[in-house]
């Protein structure tokens, strides 16, 4: 008996070429010649979701796209998307031990604003929230708010959900957890969802960080961690001098600790490794 092998589309120089320009100039992510096995398995599966037959075809369907949904499902499966709660925990411990101690003395008055700039399925700003809680109580009467963005809307309407299967939040203290999620029974067994105490605080919304930013300067924290590795230089300046001018004076910027602000033209004052203030 035979059996007709798949055939998968080839991915050819010349399409490669086009889909990492213009995904470069929509969200600054380089895809260099290492990437192009990455990118057609992940585009392949746009081909087989939209009936489309090769690559050129699918590339000259998105652009003619005029919703524009197709490039931002597009840009949905090229992005990586890699997080975790209490990932880098420094950034979390930083807080606690050296700067909710100084807003607790009314150093810095009772507004704050958090911005997870690239919040993927939402486990960074929900860590910032319970790091805020867990230091002030739930019943703190500061102004507190943070916003989560990120170009993904697929990670988004998870990160809007809450809801998080047990192996996900594994890493979190068992008292923490007790305090800040709920846990699933029955048909929810084996979920936490994160309480509506926690949610309240937090704003998701997509933004793509190549745009021109709607903010003045509110933000007493800016997170942007392991997303600048997908950059190139200049796009890491622009990014990062964009970031400066959405910054209180006093204000922080955290990075990833693989990133490096070394040979970045910026105005931020280094604190320590991955941590900048204004």
């Amino acid at each position: 008996m035979k059996i007709n092998a798949i055939n998968t589309p080839t991915l050819k120089e010349k399409d490669f070429i086009r889909f990492s320009k213009f995904i470069y100039e929509k969200c600054g992510i380089c895809l260099h010649e290492g990437k192009k096995e990455l990118v057609r398995a992940r585009l392949n599966k746009r081909l087989r979701e939209t009936g489309i037959s090769d690559f050129e075809e699918y590339y000259d369907y998105m652009i003619n796209d005029k919703t524009g949904e197709e490039m931002i499902v597009m840009i949905d499966a090229i992005s990586t998307n890699m997080t975790s709660f209490y990932r880098e925990k420094q950034h979390f411990d930083f807080l606690y031990e050296h700067v909710f101690p100084d807003y607790k003395k009314g150093k810095f008055g009772k507004r704050l604003r958090f911005w997870s700039s690239a919040c993927s399925s939402g486990e960074e700003p929900y860590t910032i929230a319970i790091c805020f809680f867990d230091f002030f109580g739930l019943d703190s009467d500061f102004d507190v708010k943070i916003l989560a963005t990120d170009i993904s809307t697929k990670v988004l309407e998870t990160a809007q959900s809450g809801i998080y299967p047990a192996e996900r939040t594994s890493g979190i203290p068992m008292e923490i957890l007790k305090n800040y999620f709920q846990k699933g029974k029955q048909k929810n067994q084996g979920l936490h969802r994160v309480k509506r105490d926690v949610k309240r605080i937090i704003k998701f919304k997509r933004l793509n960080l190549m745009e021109t930013f709607p903010f003045k300067p509110i933000f007493n924290f800016i997170f942007c961690r392991n997303v600048m590795i997908y950059f190139d230089k200049i796009t890491q300046e622009n990014l990062i001098n964009k970031f400066y001018d959405c910054i209180v004076p006093e204000g922080y910027l955290m990075i990833g600790h693989s990133e490096s602000m070394t040979g970045i033209n910026h105005k931020f004052k280094y604190i320590k490794p991955s941590i900048y203030q204004k």
